[in-house]
């Protein structure tokens, strides 16, 4: 078998695991929102929940379906065009993998993450106990 072949098998199966991560991530957080639903009848916490689950899941799968078309563009045909379609795949992966990093963190990656503060004594608040 020729090196070719076996990198085009390579990015075949990361391509294949990508879709698995999406499908089987979105299943299970499916059956996981019907149970929890069904125990707590709370839908708008459960959903949250759900919500998150799926963009975890597609999270996953972009992340193994870019690195196949990486594999695949360099290793077996880096041509000038599917190294500029390579390049835009990756833009908007990018620009989804963001996206859901804020609609599931509730922040941009780079800040701080929030912190809630409820039960929690500030240093602030100990020294100045009127305020």
């Amino acid at each position: 078998m020729q090196t070719k072949q076996i990198i085009e098998h390579i990015g075949g199966l990361l391509d294949l695991a990508g879709v698995l991560a999406i499908a089987v991530g979105v299943a299970i957080a499916a059956i996981v929102f019907v149970y929890r639903y069904w125990q707590t009848r709370q839908l708008v916490e459960v959903y949250r929940q759900f919500r998150q689950g799926v963009g975890r899941a597609v999270l996953l799968g972009l992340e193994l379906l870019v690195g196949g078309d990486i594999i695949r563009t360099v290793a077996v045909s880096p041509t000038f065009h599917s190294v500029g379609v390579l390049a835009l795949i990756v833009l908007v992966r990018t620009f989804l993998s963001f996206s859901l990093e804020v609609e599931l963190d509730g922040h941009w990656p780079w800040q701080a993450k929030k912190r809630s503060t409820m039960g929690t004594t500030t240093a602030a608040s100990r020294d100045n106990p009127g305020s």
